[in-house]
């Protein structure tokens, strides 16, 4: 054995021990030791864990004598900690998000139409009613609030979902400035629809184009600082967004809902590609799909929620039929 400190190593054991300590309450292993009484107990992440057994290390590693068998133990902890996050550890996970997570496996999108859906089961259909569609025209805004009825039992996940249109899918509108006095207004009216009773996560549905992504950023930031936490944020996407055209991942979203209908020319390819991959691209729009009863698919990707759209009034037999579709 070289020679050392005795005192010395022994603190250095102490530290190393505190810290995996810490490390098994931050992967939720040993609860108990996390809470003991009569103390406040601050969790630590494992990216804190890390500087700290870095600068442990270095200190070790500075001097010119080190117990072998210390080194040894040090190396293969470090190794262990500092390379790769445990597996078992839990993610950090958003109240918005955990939300999301509770909504059912299928989802009914429901347009303007008169709507009753009494007969649902709450357990395995969840509603985004269309609550809004908002005109962006030259500097003004217009606003069409829902004018339909719309019944479904208590306890329905219920999604508020706003359409906005612009000249590029409403060519009677004049292209719009895109000034901030329209992003304020256009985000009031996604924050009102969210505070209407029962609705637990709102979704825009926005085809923005190349020159209307900025706009739509700053936008989506807006509503997402002004939304209660606990409130999902959902938007549409163009299925050409998750796959080749990744502009998503610093959006500030619970999810993004690839549409997979209405593709024209894009479609053949997109869905080889998806059967291929198993996946798209950008992970924001990997929880869930959107699709329509009137272009089914041969079979959905399984474990992900369905967006089902009706070009019509659902019916108690077209509901049946889109959970007969879902992927067992």
């Amino acid at each position: 054995m070289l020679p050392f400190n005795l005192e010395q190593e022994v603190s250095k054991i102490k530290s190393l021990w505190c810290i995996g300590a810490f490390w098994f309450c931050s992967a939720g292993l040993q609860p108990g030791m996390c809470r003991p009484k009569g103390r406040r107990y601050v969790k630590m992440s494992h990216y804190t864990l890390r500087p700290a057994l870095d600068k442990l290390m270095r200190s070790l590693l500075a001097r010119r004598r080190v117990p072998v068998g210390v080194f040894l133990g040090l190396s293969i902890v470090a190794g262990l900690l500092l390379t790769s996050r445990p597996p078992f550890a839990a993610q950090d996970t958003s109240p918005s998000q955990a939300g999301l997570a509770r909504a059912p496996k299928l989802i009914l999108w429901v347009w303007e139409h008169p709507s009753d859906l009494h007969y649902i089961d709450p357990s395995q259909v969840g509603v985004a009613f269309l609550a809004s569609t908002i005109h962006l025209s030259g500097e003004r805004v217009e606003i069409r609030p829902r004018l339909q009825p719309l019944k479904v039992p208590p306890e329905t996940f219920m999604m508020a979902t706003l359409r906005i249109e612009t000249n590029q899918t409403r060519p009677r509108l004049r292209p719009p400035s895109f000034s901030s006095d329209q992003r304020s207004q256009t985000v009031a009216e996604v924050i009102r629809m969210a505070h209407l009773p029962f609705v637990q996560a709102v979704q825009i549905d926005f085809d923005a184009t190349y020159s209307e992504r900025v706009f739509y950023g700053d936008l989506l930031a807006d509503v997402r600082r002004q939304l209660p936490a606990s409130t999902a944020l959902s938007i549409t996407a163009l299925a050409s967004w998750c796959s080749g055209d990744n502009w998503l991942s610093d959006l500030p979203i619970d999810e993004a809902v690839p549409m997979l209908f209405r593709m024209g020319l894009d479609r053949r390819g997109i869905l080889r590609s998806l059967r291929s991959e198993g996946k798209f691209a950008a992970e924001v729009c990997n929880q869930s799909i959107g699709v329509s009863m009137d272009e089914p698919l041969d079979a959905l990707p399984a474990r992900l929620r369905v967006y089902m759209f009706q070009p019509g009034p659902w019916s108690e037999k077209s509901v049946e039929e889109a959970l007969g579709g879902l992927p067992r």
